[in-house]
């Protein structure tokens, strides 16, 4: 199958929807599907504003026409609501082609976080982008119930999964600070709530690997955390081991893979109990504690066992996941696509 995956989050940006994209790209290369990333890489480009790290395309249509009159795809995806997810489905919806969506991103919380504008006022233009797709993908079922709620349709599940040969266990030695050490990994920006770790009076070492837009004032307020900028590959994994717990403070993620890393390295989370969280711990399990109050998680979760954990993230497969994610696609190309009016 010829798969054209058009995104706006990609390389150099470091989250979890980049991540997914690259896991997914792989497993389906690996099992014969041509597959083309259309990514920002190319395009004239502008910063995000309150974001500049992330760059956005700009005059996307053209180009977005050109790339799929050339690969001629049986399959669209379009992953992100941005410029070039906009310009994918514009012109899907003109030449009659049908395309999946997924919902990676809470953007009207983000919005809200940062503007004050309330979320309700942007969740109708998030449902009016994803309407016209035939499948609109979503990582958790509580997510899937909570957008159906909120008028969304065609909805269904495409799961996450974890390198286990990447992320596993090992030395501690790599990060030489008192103990117990509580690790962050991801974006350093004002809707992660990082601040609910940083602010907590609790003894050992706070760790933070990631950068983003807060990154400076975060330094400035919290001199006493040890901010280690982004790590990749080998590198990242080698954080997840050398701590003790991650600490996984957002409320607003959709799924948090970076929970499933660092289970696969043997370390317990300490996590809000919001949406995210509870679709990945579940109340019960030996693989990390959810409260309100985060110390109370984290000391809770400095208790249970690096094996357990380990035994826990096993279960989540990027075999699985591109199964789920070919299955969405199949099932979208059997739907008559809708034209734009």
């Amino acid at each position: 199958m010829r798969i054209l995956i058009a995104t706006d989050a990609w390389e150099p940006q470091v989250n979890g929807v980049v991540r997914t994209l690259q896991a997914t790209a792989r497993e389906l290369a690996s099992r014969g599907h041509d597959v083309h990333m259309v990514t920002p890489h190319g395009f004239a480009t502008i910063p995000l504003p309150t974001y500049p790290e992330v760059r956005l395309a700009v005059f996307a249509k053209a180009r977005m026409t050109d790339e799929i009159a050339r690969f001629r795809p049986d399959a669209i995806h379009i992953a992100t609501e941005g410029p070039i997810g906009l310009a994918t489905r514009q012109v899907c919806l003109q030449q009659g082609l049908p395309f999946t969506t997924s919902f990676h991103t809470r953007f009207a919380e983000y919005v809200e976080a940062r503007t004050a504008l309330p979320a309700a006022w942007t969740y109708p233009l998030i449902r009016w982008f994803h309407q016209p797709a035939a499948r609109t993908m979503v990582s958790t079922d509580s997510l899937l119930e909570e957008l159906r709620a909120r008028g969304f349709g065609n909805l269904c599940k495409w799961s996450r999964g974890v390198d286990t040969d990447l992320f596993h266990p090992g030395p501690k030695g790599l990060l030489d600070l008192p103990r117990p050490i509580s690790l962050y990994v991801g974006r350093v920006a004002v809707e992660k709530n990082l601040e609910a770790m940083l602010s907590l009076d609790m003894p050992g070492s706070k760790v933070v690997v990631g950068d983003g837009p807060q990154c400076a004032e975060l330094r400035a307020r919290f001199p006493g955390a040890h901010f280690l900028g982004n790590r990749f590959g080998k590198e990242l994994a080698a954080c997840y081991a050398a701590s003790d717990v991650f600490v996984f403070p957002s409320r607003t993620d959709t799924f948090g893979l970076v929970m499933i890393e660092a289970l696969a390295a043997g370390i317990p989370v300490a996590a809000f109990p919001v949406q995210g969280p509870k679709d990945v711990l579940v109340n019960g399990t030996a693989a990390g504690v959810m409260h309100e109050d985060l110390r109370i998680a984290i000391e809770r979760a400095l208790l249970l066992r690096s094996e357990d954990c380990r035994t826990f993230a096993l279960q989540y497969s990027w075999s699985a996941c591109t199964t789920q994610f070919l299955q969405n696609l199949e099932a979208a190309a059997a739907t008559p696509a809708r034209r734009a009016a």
